[in-house]
């Protein structure tokens, strides 16, 4: 117990930490059964203290979440919902996960809250599946007078999976900035619809509503899907959602990026999906900043649809993760999640201009919400794999993105995207995000590809040791998690 008796005897009493301990005792107990798996988890810790991360998917949970998180309801099996399971003793994970759900409600608004997905796909399949059902499946059992799919005769049942198979999704294109499960062909979600994208304008990079309208009217989706994992501007839900009306599409939002800002409430009014989506999904972890995992939100009409996420497509949901799902969500409605949330956004528009005047091609001239996008292969010469490499070399973790209409492809790609969630919960601000901006110039104008191979690089060794340096020294004054002492 060297590590957890170093923090009780280092730190005065008044200032015990319970996340501190719960991590550092869970530590010691793991290295007594497996000392190279408790030396990966610590090692982790000690790489993201020493690496400054701009994932905009990643963000750093509270203790508190991950005390949550780390305890006995991982050994209890809940199939159902709650007040509603197939095993019995789910008492506590009824109270947990109708406390999760109560709080995601009062969250954001919403009229019903579904928190077991596993993850954001998990969530979308459940959507998908769920909205097929209550359009296309439900019908047919009606016309067929039929009221359990489990006692149709095969014949019958295949007129509902070749209904199925005809259905139409219109989502936005991956190289748009798009999410795998928005249709993408190498993901479960092209195979589950007949599937057309829209895109990104290929001058400004922004959409076009007028396109989107006209395509919208030429395709005739069932679902109509809003939302992105690489798109640095806010979009405006109410005009989509009138543009779905048109064509009676469901208009679903996938809000796993940005749902923090919309708890925090710099997405608001016509920008706030949640008012205007018939399904928004979520992931808890981005700028949500919670565990891993995954939710669904919609309107009333859909509950009965969401509570059968399992069988439909989840097993056993995770109460452990629920349990963590429902402190995130309580943390997000303090008045100190709102400014985290402002702050992320005035991070990444300080980190974005500071970029822009240091010459870097910043896709649409900047950012409204968590994310930017780097085009280093037009500023720097370099795709956007030499880009990450050398930036984590010295001190950087982001992540190479491919750009709208990217002749180099998934995944060497031409960009990098940055996000600024995590750093914000270190507190870092607009002094930081200038350091952070000339730091990544610094370093990436002094980076050059090696011959043709789009994944060698070599950098001015000087530069990359005096960017590793001041990274060093900027984590010092940010520290991760300071409650823990190793």
């Amino acid at each position: 117990m060297n590590s957890l008796l170093k923090y009780i005897s280092n730190t005065p009493q008044d200032k015990l930490d319970a996340g501190a301990i719960s991590f550092l005792a869970g530590y010691e107990n793991v290295k007594e059964v497996s000392p190279d798996i408790a030396e990966s988890i610590l090692n982790e810790l000690i790489d993201q203290r020493t690496h400054l991360k701009l994932i905009a998917s990643e963000n750093f949970s509270s203790l508190r979440v991950q005390a949550a998180m780390g305890n006995l309801l991982t050994d209890k099996y809940a199939e159902g919902h709650p007040y509603h399971r197939f095993y019995a003793g789910c008492d506590n994970v009824d109270k947990i996960e109708a406390e999760a759900a109560g709080l995601a409600c009062e969250l954001f608004g919403a009229e019903y809250a579904y928190v077991q997905p596993h993850s954001g796909a998990d969530a979308n399949m459940v959507a998908f599946l769920s909205i097929l059902v209550a359009k296309v499946e439900d019908p047919l059992m009606n016309a067929l007078g039929a009221d359990d799919v489990a006692k149709l005769s095969r014949s019958d049942f295949n007129k509902i999976r070749e209904a199925y198979g005809t259905q139409k999704l219109l989502a936005l294109d991956y190289y748009s900035g798009g999410h795998l499960t928005h249709g993408y062909r190498h993901n479960y979600s092209s195979i589950l619809f007949d599937v057309y994208s829209y895109t990104v304008d290929k001058e400004t990079k922004l959409l076009d509503l007028d396109v989107i309208r006209k395509q919208l009217h030429e395709v005739k989706p069932l679902v109509f899907l809003a939302g992105y994992s690489a798109y640095p501007r806010s979009i405006n839900f109410a005009k989509l959602r009138e543009l779905a009306d048109e064509v009676g599409a469901v208009f679903m939002v996938d809000m796993a990026h940005f749902a923090g800002l919309v708890a925090g409430g710099v997405f608001s009014g016509d920008y706030n999906p949640v008012p205007f989506a018939h399904v928004v999904t979520s992931t808890t972890h981005k700028t949500l900043r919670g565990p891993r995992g995954g939710f669904i939100l919609s309107t009333k009409e859909y509950k009965d649809y969401f509570d059968k996420g399992c069988p439909s497509f989840l097993g056993g949901p995770l109460p452990h993760v629920m349990a963590a799902k429902a402190v995130a969500f309580k943390e997000a409605l303090t008045p100190q999640f709102k400014e985290y949330a402002a702050n992320i956004t005035k991070n990444s528009n300080t980190l974005s201009q500071a970029l822009i005047r240091r010459g870097v091609n910043v896709l649409t001239g900047g950012t409204d919400n968590h994310l930017m996008l780097l085009d280093v292969q037009d500023t720097y010469g370099l795709t956007g794999r030499q880009g990450e490499s050398a930036l984590r070399a010295s001190g950087f973790t982001l992540n190479r993105n491919a750009l709208p209409f990217d002749e180099n492809g998934p995944w060497y790609t031409s960009g990098l995207r940055i996000g600024t969630p995590a750093v914000t919960t270190l507190g870092m601000g607009d002094n930081e995000m200038e350091l952070i901006a000339d730091l990544i110039d610094n370093l990436l104008k002094n980076t050059k590809p090696v011959g043709t191979n789009r994944t060698a690089f070599e950098t001015d060794p000087v530069v990359a040791e005096e960017v590793n340096e001041k990274v060093q020294e900027l984590l010092l004054r940010f520290p991760l998690y300071p409650e823990i002492v190793i």
